[in-house]
């Protein structure tokens, strides 16, 4: 089954709006030029960075079309290209942010010298490591975080103390954590190692630091945190440090309609830990075909 977006990534992004001479966001259409997110473009506007046919704009209440003269700290928009995607082993100890203030190392300074600007789709905090999803393309990012899409992640963690499954099994109702209203999360135990867990953790809204958060309320601080997927796309065996690219036919096919994501089924919610009795499985088929990891 194939899915038509409404921005084909086979079809440069700037020739789609010079067709139609269709009048846009300018926040939009800058996070779409690859320079950042469209939240990112609205704050710049705010300050000044932005002209539109010559004039500082203060507002990002302003469309444009292809004719705008649309600059950027003096410099007009990169020619835009078609959309891409990587996959990116986050290591433990980069920021996902281009400046810090204390001077802490960002990741965008790490990654290959080949690799065109981009953006990263979320984030990962600090301490956190695993897959993270990088795009030169910012409405594309947008689209992908949304939490209507329910595209589910999915990471191991490790925490310090005893796991006591009522507990867990309440994660799945949702809850409110200083004020903070947090969805079902489903969290399962793979093993308890003395005063350390394990645990695969899934979320579909990705609040800031949620985990963490959510398992100091526990009682269980996090000393490991692991992203292992994003809606279809796996770290798989891609290593730290290392960026691989989705095939633009596989980026294609997880579009929906709009150019964004399709929707993910939401996952049956979690019963207990993953000790089961062997009797009540299903014997797998002979020639069952494993999930592809994208």
């Amino acid at each position: 089954m194939t899915f038509e977006s409404s921005l084909p990534l086979s079809m440069p992004r700037a020739a789609k709006s010079t067709e139609t001479n269709k009048a846009e966001r300018i926040a939009k259409v800058i996070a779409r030029a690859g320079l950042c997110s469209r939240r990112e473009a609205e704050r710049w506007i705010k300050v000044g960075r932005v002209k539109l046919d010559g004039k500082v704009l203060t507002t990002p209440a302003v469309t444009v079309t292809a004719k705008s003269n649309i600059l950027v700290d003096g410099a007009p928009l990169p020619e835009a290209g078609k959309a891409r995607l990587w996959r990116y082993h986050k290591p433990a100890g980069l920021l996902t942010t281009n400046k810090d203030p204390e001077g802490r190392p960002s990741l965008f300074d790490s990654l290959p010298d080949d690799l065109p600007r981009v953006i990263s789709v979320g984030r990962l905090d600090l301490k956190s490591e695993g897959l993270l999803l990088l795009t030169n393309d910012g409405e594309l990012a947008r689209k992908m975080e949304l939490p209507a899409n329910n595209w589910s992640r999915r990471y191991r963690v490790r925490v310090n103390g005893r796991i006591e499954e009522n507990k867990l099994l309440e994660l799945a109702k949702g809850f409110t954590i200083d004020g903070v209203r947090y969805r079902s999360i489903q969290a399962v135990l793979d093993r308890q190692q003395g005063a350390n867990a394990w645990l695969t953790i899934t979320l579909t809204e990705g609040k800031n630091r949620e985990i963490r958060k959510v398992m100091d309320h526990l009682g269980w601080p996090v000393n490991r945190l692991i992203r292992v997927a994003f809606g279809p796309f796996q770290l798989g065996n891609l290593k730290k440090g290392d960026v691989e690219e989705v095939k633009g036919k596989v980026l294609k096919e997880q579009l929906g309609k709009g150019g964004g994501p399709m929707q993910m089924p939401a996952k049956p919610e979690v019963k207990g830990t993953r000790k089961r009795d062997s009797k009540a499985r299903k014997p797998k088929a002979k020639n069952a075909h494993r999930r592809r990891q994208i």
